[in-house]
């Protein structure tokens, strides 16, 4: 069935829903209305699903084509698919799909038909598991996903792009809603409305005004949060100081984009090590974070054996618990000690199961022990230093999330050889399996992360902390990284990154906690992070409009929804009848709207959720009496 092109909106008798964004979450929606219909819908009125989205649906804005082919994914391709499994709980059928490396192997096999430019074919064809497709090969992926879900629907319900912005939500409670799009006099009118805005850009904090203000008054460069892809770069200058604030996945891109984007090249020397030789129009990146390191590379290797049998300590009867304590839950208090026993629960299990020489018990009896240990508690550690000898054999999560505290370097350029030993260290570790205790702590991340869904906006630290452990970049890119720092191009700041805008000097400056007096100023600023994903200042005037009209929003600033089936919560925490929204954007957000296969990912359930409740609502709407406008 093919997607029908904007044009006016539907005949009356036609039910009707209007999906704000066709990036990989309106997909998957698409992909579960069409999984779950026969069963749910039937033979009631025709459907329009309404997809508004300036860019192409499939990939939508973060996933689009045009992009630079230098900017790769963050995961491996045999670790991407946007199809459900048995592992997922859902209501929904099953509806098997390619993971990415299934779907380039049928493109190369040819059991796949797909009309590809010829770089992306012969990027198709070279593929394995575990390689890191570029955004664009995954762009790719993701439309052939959208137009395999959309011939999929059943007779009866047709899609219409609308390649514009959605703007304004309006409508009563009971009554059908009305969807004004930019540059369009007349409205498309809904039985349904369903936000899946994705990342959204964000207006400036109070500070980020200040610093921007200083930079204009100083003829300096300051670049807000954003997404990197996006970024004007052009002023940031050859041979010049550029202070970035910043080491995760942002960061990252960044890097990529001032170095190989500029016409830098990386060699291989006899030993195998990376050499980057500049082309000279790089810029000089001081950066650093509040932790001060790259967020943790990818694993390199697969789990042999049993998986970590999460959840166990953090599963559904622990937050049915959790939601019956009265008054706020806080986070660090009530939810982390049970996050931090399911984590090493994890680690310890694989320990014991994988390497038993660096055990001193056996695991039925440590386990016992463990289970009636309360978390965080002095028996709990006094167990794990009993039975795991060695100290480098134990889950700290503490130090994991602080890895230079209470390191001191003399000089600057200490502190770049102790940075490089650190990501050095990392490296040969995630490509180690015999520490892969590491890989089963990211699966129970990954199953926590899906737990932590239920309780709705829990604050930004966990985000920071899933992301710094879980969500890093490739090993390679750590090795250009450590390539960069001896060529000159990169050079670190350490942890407790500080900015001030120093207005005697006209600069900005920036110093670690690791060195004393190694202050850096530059006349250009990188805040190399993303927008937080607020509502009340977000620039999508849709949501910010929603907000004013009633809509809840957390202390956060992330969109209400109820946690079963996404529908819109108003200030008084009733359910919309026909608003939904799904994303980053409300305090329901997933790790991701595609996923690892096999991990139960938390998006597949909330879309299989809503795909049913958004099914059940144009039941009643058009099974019951004819719809009127």
């Amino acid at each position: 069935m093919s997607a029908i092109p904007d044009q006016p909106s539907r005949s009356p008798a036609a039910a009707s829903v209007v999906i704000v964004g066709a990036g990989p979450r309106a997909t998957g929606l698409v992909e579960r209305i069409a999984a779950n219909a026969p069963e749910l819908y039937g033979d009631c009125a025709p459907v329009a699903l309404h997809l508004v989205d300036p860019h192409p649906p499939g990939g939508g804005r973060i996933w689009r084509p045009d992009q630079s082919p230098l900017l790769w994914m963050n995961s491996m391709a045999e670790d991407v698919t946007m199809f459900t499994d048995e592992s997922v709980e859902r209501d929904g059928p099953i509806r098997p799909g390619p993971s990415l490396a299934e779907w380039a192997d049928g493109v190369r096999s040819g059991t796949i038909a797909v009309a590809l430019p010829p770089e992306l074919l012969a990027e198709a064809r070279a593929l394995t598991g575990q390689s890191f497709a570029t955004r664009r090969l995954q762009s790719a992926y993701l439309r052939w996903v959208y137009e395999r879900s959309v011939a999929a629907l059943p007779p009866g319900i047709t899609v219409h792009e609308h390649r514009r912005r959605a703007v304004r939500v309006t409508g009563p409670r009971e009554g059908r809603q009305r969807v004004w799009l930019e540059g369009r006099s007349d409205p498309l009118t809904a039985d349904a409305v369903v936000l899946a805005l994705g990342h959204l850009n964000a207006e400036p904090d109070p500070e980020q005004r200040a610093l921007t203000a200083f930079a204009a008054e100083h003829g300096l460069v300051h670049l807000p949060p954003e997404f990197t892809a996006d970024s004007d770069l052009s002023g940031l200058l050859a041979g010049e100081a550029v202070l970035v604030r910043g080491l995760g996945l942002a960061f990252v891109d960044l890097m990529v984009l001032l170095t190989e984007g500029r016409g830098g090249r990386y060699e291989k020397g006899p030993a195998g090590e990376l050499t980057y030789r500049p082309s000279g129009l790089e810029p000089v990146l001081h950066v650093g974070s509040r932790r001060g390191v790259p967020y943790h590379a990818k694993i390199g290797y697969s789990l042999s054996g049993e998986r970590p049998p999460v959840p166990r300590f953090f599963g559904p009867a622990q937050i049915d618990g959790l939601l019956l304590r009265p008054g706020p839950l806080d986070f660090r208090r009530d939810i982390w000690p049970l996050i931090g026993k399911e984590l090493g629960f994890a680690h310890y299990h694989r320990l014991f199961a994988a390497h038993p020489e660096r055990t001193a018990a056996d695991w039925p009896d440590f386990e016992e022990r463990y289970a009636a240990c309360p978390p965080g508690s002095p028996e709990l550690h006094a167990l794990v230093a009993a039975a795991v000898p060695d100290p480098a054999d134990r889950l700290d999560l503490d130090a994991l999330d602080h890895p230079l505290d209470g390191l001191r370097f003399p000089t600057l350029d200490a502190l770049q050889e102790g940075l490089r030993g650190c990501i050095e260290a990392d490296l040969a570790r995630r490509h180690d399996p015999s520490h892969s205790p590491d890989l089963a702590v990211f699966l129970a991340l990954l199953s926590v992360y899906g737990q932590l869904i239920r309780l709705g906006d829990i604050g930004g630290w966990w985000h920071g902390f899933f992301s710094y452990l879980a969500s890093g970049p490739p090993g390679p890119r750590l090795e250009q990284l450590l390539a960069l720092s001896r060529a000159g191009v990169v050079r670190f700041l350490g942890a407790g990154m500080t900015v001030t805008a120093d207005p005697a000097r006209g600069v900005f400056r920036a110093s670690g906690t690791g060195v004393a007096g190694g202050s850096v100023e530059a006349r250009a600023l990188v805040e190399a992070r993303l927008p937080e994903p607020t509502v009340d200042r977000s620039r999508d005037p849709l949501l910010r409009a929603l907000h004013h009209d009633g809509a809840a929003a957390t202390p956060a600033g992330l969109l209400a929804v109820s946690p079963d089936d996404a529908r819109i919560l108003d200030r008084a925490g009733r359910p919309h009848p026909r608003r939904f929204a799904l994303g980053p954007h409300t305090d329901a957000r997933a790790s991701g709207a595609f996923a690892r296969p096999r991990t139960n990912a938390p998006a597949f359930r909330q879309n299989d959720a809503a795909a049913r409740a958004l099914l059940r609502c144009l039941r009643e709407q058009s099974c019951r009496a004819p719809l009127a406008v």
